[in-house]
């Protein structure tokens, strides 16, 4: 028995040959308006967290290269398939390719999405290859016949230069190559196999010789400024008060004083760019894990403690916008060393698609081709124009035009030179027009948002079950339990200057205290025992009975005790305290537990076994909420149970090691604070050394990854860390030496 197959096919021919007349115009308009909307809102992402704004960029930046691959493919293999009316039409598909080969290249506004594409140039290489080979078969096909071949080789010219800046782009951002870029030359110091010889020399003709080491003048200067400096506090005091971590309240005062006085006039919007690319050039290395020296950070420290708050962040966030356009963007290309390379290029770029649009505006003789494919011509040549302008009109406007003019202003006289004096005189009203336009559109350098993360609120509203299955176990089967997680159980509160002010201030009174890079690792080492130990005005049994909870307890394991203890207390109904200080506590608390439990990577040194804790306490929380009745307020009746359970008898004697969790203790951590005086005070103290501490021991390469994802608040500290002299990477504490060969008489 044979089985009848139906012939029809299954798509409909009036079907096949709608994709087949509009597959390639449809492709060509949708690659323009994904480049429209990537020069537009590529940059978005930098300045916000906002997952579906994130995940368009993304989607965009991905179907941009597939759709004009694409593209180029179907036009490569169509040159000689055209209808027999329109064979003639082949002269646009042809000049229709290097269009394509113009947006594979990309818009100056994004080269990378993650940092991992930059590891990629290799492959971006290889693509330009074989995709620049396609478009230039293309081109020959028709290089003799027709009007359109001129502009066409225009076109490739085009799409050739904007190809290689983006792969050049990935390539200078790539790990290896941006540490290779930051390399001094060797320096083999002094000869010392020269010196050897001569003192032996010296020695064995019975001359009296000695060798005897001078440390250079300017390392001796510095230590005299240093010295001099009138916000250190007084000498032995100070440096036994931070061996000891015992400072007293009235030494505190005395070093803010000391660090505040003098201050400078406030810095204006230009010092702020010029500032921030001077330190930037320096402080660039901190990504790739290289070392400063002790010029640098006395340097950098001198000059952020005698700048109030305001200043620093503005400073630090022109930093970073630099570090994500030399990590995202074509930044390197258009405003590098040798910058004028870059406008050259964009300037070239700009005129041949001019010329283009001339050329086949007043030379080309359309009558033989399709109606609709002239028009679409003339979209793709005045879109060309468009992005070009914008691109040219956002680097007038970016930080980078500043730095440029003011290095042109270095440089011996030349061309460039003239030619870029004309334009500083003018930065000025341009910056004026950029703050107008940013307080326009509300825009700023990064989200300028706190997210946070709160056990308790996560534990009484958390998903139970579907008819019987738990909730949790399919979004983790499925992968989206994060991706739920972070939209109904994270908050997004606005970042305020006065937290900023809180933990500038911190920060500021330890680098006054550390005067080299030893001191600066002892305090940066602390997790909320200097801020035990500061504060004076209570008891000395209090004080021993907090430090277990910040000295004898891993990182991860302190995190937790100390977010539900503040949880705890605020939700407790005894605490009328309504100050600045108990809402500025709740919002680090839940952001440290958001980084624990939601950016795992950027925790990834000083989690431990952070979300194991979490899920366990979790689990024991819910057993003990399960035979309680909750009200309307959750949060707040949880908290009162939680608070009213005997904790005389430490819970890890009844526990022993089988559980993680830490409920009950941070419960007996919050009776300990309970009724204190300022003890919101000293819980904000504490939540900025966890916070310092944790920014500290993040890898680089992590805070590099949330420049692109709207920016993070601990991006920020690191960064001021860094700039206050409280990092690792300052190792070299001593200047150059000579060695003088001493011949005595």
């Amino acid at each position: 028995m044979h089985l009848s197959i139906n012939s029809r096919h299954p798509i409909p021919d009036s079907v096949k040959r709608l994709w087949d007349h509009w597959n390639i115009r449809s492709a060509i308009l949708a690659s323009l308006f994904l480049q429209v909307f990537l020069i537009l809102f590529a940059s978005w992402r930098k300045r916000t967290s906002h997952k579906l704004a994130i995940f368009l960029i993304w989607l965009g930046y991905l179907l941009a290269d597939a759709v004009a691959s694409f593209a180029i493919g179907h036009i490569s293999t169509r040159q000689r398939t055209a209808d027999s009316k329109y064979e003639d039409n082949n002269e646009l598909l042809a000049f229709w390719a290097p269009f394509l080969l113009v947006h594979l290249g990309g818009p100056d506004t994004i080269t990378a999405f993650a940092l991992e594409d930059n590891e990629l140039w290799l492959r971006h290489m290889l693509t330009f290859a074989t995709q620049g080979f396609a478009t230039l078969y293309v081109l020959i096909l028709n290089l003799s016949t027709g009007e359109v071949w001129i502009p066409t080789v225009l076109l490739f010219i085009v799409g050739a230069i904007k190809y290689f800046e983006r792969t050049y782009s990935l390539y200078r951002a790539s790990m290896d190559q941006f540490r290779d870029s930051m390399l001094e030359d060797p320096d083999p110091g002094p000869n010392y196999a020269k010196l050897m010889d001569e003192y032996d020399s010296k020695i064995e003709a019975n001359i009296p010789t000695e060798i005897r080491i001078v440390e250079e003048p300017d390392k001796q200067m510095q230590a005299s400024a240093l010295h001099k400096q009138p916000r250190k506090l007084e000498d032995e005091q100070m440096q036994a008060s931070a061996r000891d971590k015992q400072t007293t309240k009235q030494e505190d005062e005395q070093m803010q004083a000391r660090a505040l006085e003098k201050q400078p006039r406030k810095l204006d919007d230009l010092e702020v760019v010029q500032k921030a690319y001077y330190y930037f050039n320096i402080f660039k290395g901190l990504i790739v894990d290289l070392i400063f020296s002790f010029k640098d950070r006395n340097d950098s420290r001198n000059f952020f403690l005698r700048i109030n708050a305001g200043d620093a962040l503005k400073v630090i966030e022109v930093e970073l916008n630099f570090m994500y356009e030399v990590l995202y963007t074509k930044a390197v290309v258009v405003h590098s060393i040798r910058g004028y390379v870059g406008y050259v290029s964009r300037l070239l770029s700009f005129t041949l698609v001019l010329v283009a649009l001339a050329l086949f505006r007043f030379h080309v003789k359309k009558d033989k081709f399709l109606r609709i494919d002239v028009k679409l011509t003339y979209v793709l040549l005045l879109g060309s124009i468009c992005i070009d302008t914008i691109a040219f009109f956002r680097a007038i406007f970016s930080d980078w035009a500043v730095a440029d003019l003011k290095k042109s202003e270095k440089q011996p006289d030349s061309c460039w030179k003239s030619c870029t004096a004309f334009f500083s005189a003018w930065k000025v009203p341009l910056f004026k027009v950029k703050r107008a336009i940013f307080k326009l559109m509300g825009s700023c350098r990064w989200s300028k948002s706190v997210k946070g993360y709160n056990l308790m609120r996560y534990c009484v509203n958390r998903p139970k079950s579907w008819i019987g299955i738990s909730k949790e176990k399919v979004l983790v089967l499925l992968g989206l339990k994060d991706f739920v997680d972070g939209i109904f159980h994270v908050s997004n509160k606005k970042f305020t200057d006065e937290l900023w002010e809180v933990i500038f201030d911190e920060l500021q009174k330890k680098s006054v205290i550390a005067d080299d890079p030893e001191d600066a690792k002892t305090i940066c080492s602390a997790r909320g025992n200097w801020a035990v130990l500061q504060d004076n005005d209570w008891d000395n049994k209090v004080r021993d009975e907090l430090m277990p909870y910040v000295v004898n307890v891993t990182y991860d394991e302190s995190l937790l005790l100390w977010h539900i203890a503040t949880d705890l207390l605020y939700h407790d109904n005894s605490d009328q305290e309504h100050d600045v200080a108990k809402e500025r506590g709740k919002l680090l608390s839940d952001y440290m537990m958001y980084l624990l439990i939601m950016q795992p990577t950027m925790m990834a040194a000083v989690a431990g076994i952070g979300k194991i804790r979490f899920r366990d306490t979790c689990a024991e929380a819910e057993r003990f909420l399960k035979r309680r009745v909750l009200g309307s307020n959750k949060e707040q009746e949880a908290c009162k149970n939680i608070f009213d359970v005997n904790t005389k008898v430490a819970p890890v004697d009844v526990k022993r090691d089988r559980s993680k969790s830490v409920l009950f203790d941070a419960s007996k951590l919050a009776k300990l604070l309970r009724g204190q005086k300022k003890k919101w005070e000293l819980l904000s103290k504490v939540w900025v050394e966890l916070l310092s501490y944790a920014a500290g021991h993040c890898r680089a390469y992590a805070h590099a990854q949330q420049v692109s994802k709207g920016g993070e608040l601990i991006t920020f500290v690191w960064l001021l860390m860094a700039h206050l002299g409280l990092a690792d990477q300052f190792q070299i504490n001593k200047g150059h030496a000579r060695a003088k060969l001493i011949v005595g008489k």
